[in-house]
């Protein structure tokens, strides 16, 4: 069953873009990117189920995913529209695609592939449990107990993020963590769908990425024919986050076209 998902929604004018963003982020974490493409296009941003301000649910699969952003576009009635995704919400983007490839005028995946991952979060999981929220007296001190178990500062402060106070002052996730890690091999499995889409489609991939190899362009163009790719030097994962002019320049350029 769909759920109503929550939304920031950016401009006014020209074709209707909806940006979903990937596994432990939200619509916030787009903020930069959905102002600057405004100025080009009316841009929805929307949570995830199970992220954000989104609502919860126990089911976290790519069709009930799909599903929401699919109910969120009738329900604003719109027509066509553009989906641009990254990671986990770059396979909500092409679930959807593939199901309903009607309503779809173009789509940008970045830095994901339509096929199944081995599990390469489990690191992320085990910090995150293992951080005492009812005792929690702020983001910093959440940032020192993950750094025994997560190297990275980028994405220490990209988990951190999601941290918020309760009613009652108390820390907790805007993720649903407890369903992240039960259906995680949902997450980790290639959309579902076995159609295609032959819109035009743009891969973006973070150099320094290793979430799409050069084997996977055979993959891409069985699901997605007119697939295009683009390459962003020194960038990882979090490409739209680490180049974000770049990023948005290719967006813009090939929604424009």
């Amino acid at each position: 069953m769909s759920i109503v998902l929550h939304r920031s929604i950016y401009g006014r004018t020209g074709h209707t873009l909806i940006v979903l963003h990937g596994l432990f982020g939200s619509l916030d974490n787009w903020k930069v990117q959905c102002q600057k493409l405004a100025q080009n296009f009316t841009v929805h941003a929307l949570d995830l189920r199970n992220h954000g301000q989104s609502p919860h649910r126990v089911e976290m699969s790519y069709p009930s995913m799909a599903e929401d952003v699919l109910q969120y576009i009738k329900s604003q009635q719109l027509n066509q529209v553009c989906l641009l995704g990254h990671s986990m919400g770059g396979k909500v983007a092409m679930e959807l695609a593939l199901a309903q490839p009607t309503i779809v005028r173009k789509l940008i995946v970045a830095d994901i592939a339509p096929k199944p991952y081995p599990p390469h979060h489990n690191d992320i999981f085990d910090a995150l449990q293992h951080i005492d929220l009812a005792s929690l007296k702020s983001r910093r001190e959440a940032d020192e107990q993950l750094k025994s178990s997560i190297e990275s500062s980028e994405v220490r402060g990209f988990l951190a993020k999601s941290l918020y106070r309760q009613d009652n002052k108390q820390f907790n996730w805007r993720f649903n963590l407890p369903v992240l890690i039960d259906q995680y091999a949902h997450l980790a499995a290639a959309p579902s769908h076995r159609g295609t889409f032959t819109g035009p489609t743009l891969f973006i991939k973070g150099g320094t990425s290793d979430y799409i190899t050069q084997g996977d362009e055979k993959v891409i163009r069985q699901y997605f024919p007119a697939a295009q790719f683009k390459l962003i030097q020194n960038a990882g994962h979090w490409l739209h986050a680490e180049k974000p002019e770049v990023f948005t320049h290719i967006v813009q350029k090939f929604l424009l076209d």
